[in-house]
């Protein structure tokens, strides 16, 4: 028996009965960076593909190596979209791209959509098992401004507060965050 299906099995189960809002995990594991409406080949697989080009950068911001293993991403549905495996260093970042995220639906038996970033507005969560519960780690939700073509919504510094990186398609509305005019 593999632990990974058992283990988000639980998750999914949990997160199926939450009520309000979900407890929290105290993790050195936070969201840093996402693009929810990639515009061109994000990924480098030399190929446009609107699902496969999305990305959320998670980052460690503690003082050890971090297992990753009972981390997950989902949107704002709370499905999971993608489980992290093996570790990462302190100080270090991870991105998973929407290509990774189908993939792992895909052998995990699961409908496979990729990260499913909503355009219109969505939330990009990051969720820990702990024991028998599921506990939200970190979430941010993001207006439809900041979901257009190659805008990336960003911590700054790592860590910090949300920001707007929008030096590849330029915001000039009035809605907050807005654009910082730097790349993503």
């Amino acid at each position: 028996m593999r632990l990974v299906p058992v283990v988000f099995a639980l998750a999914l189960a949990s997160l199926l009965c939450l009520h309000a809002t979900p407890a929290r995990a105290a993790s050195p594991l936070m969201l840093n960076e996402f693009v929810a409406g990639p515009a061109r080949d994000w990924d480098g697989s030399g190929a446009f593909s609107s699902r496969d080009d999305e990305w959320v950068e998670v980052i460690n911001l503690g003082a050890a190596e971090l297992d990753l293993a009972a981390y997950f991403i989902t949107d704002g549905d709370s499905i999971p979209r993608y489980a992290f495996t093996g570790t990462l260093a302190a100080g270090a970042r991870q991105v998973v791209f929407g290509k990774q995220s189908y993939d792992w639906e895909r052998a995990n038996g699961k409908p496979a959509y990729g990260l499913s970033l909503g355009n219109t507005g969505d939330a990009v969560m990051l969720w820990q098992v702990v024991g028998a519960e599921t506990l939200l780690v970190d979430e941010y939700t993001f207006k439809s401004h900041e979901a257009a073509a190659d805008r990336a919504v960003g911590r700054l510094p790592e860590g910090g507060g949300w920001v707007l990186f929008d030096a590849l398609n330029l915001y000039t509305g009035t809605l907050l965050p807005q654009g910082n005019g730097c790349n993503p």
